[in-house]
């Protein structure tokens, strides 16, 4: 036999038991997906907040007027 073949027959035999069952973790990754497109959402227009404190002059520094 092949080397490959080989390990293909070694991993087979050795089963690694889970801390969870296997429908646990598709659903342990939706909730890390919420939770951080939650953050995502809680920061929406954050730069539009605070024009007062920057004089109301656009994000590149320059004023609009001449």
């Amino acid at each position: 036999m092949s080397v490959l073949s080989t390990i293909v027959l070694a991993a087979e035999g050795a089963k690694i038991a889970l801390f969870f069952p296997s429908w646990v973790f598709p659903i342990i990754a939706a909730v890390v997906f919420v939770a951080l497109g939650f953050v995502v959402w809680s920061f929406r227009d954050v730069a539009n907040r605070h024009s007062q404190k920057t004089g109301g002059s656009s994000a590149s520094g320059h004023a609009t007027n001449h």
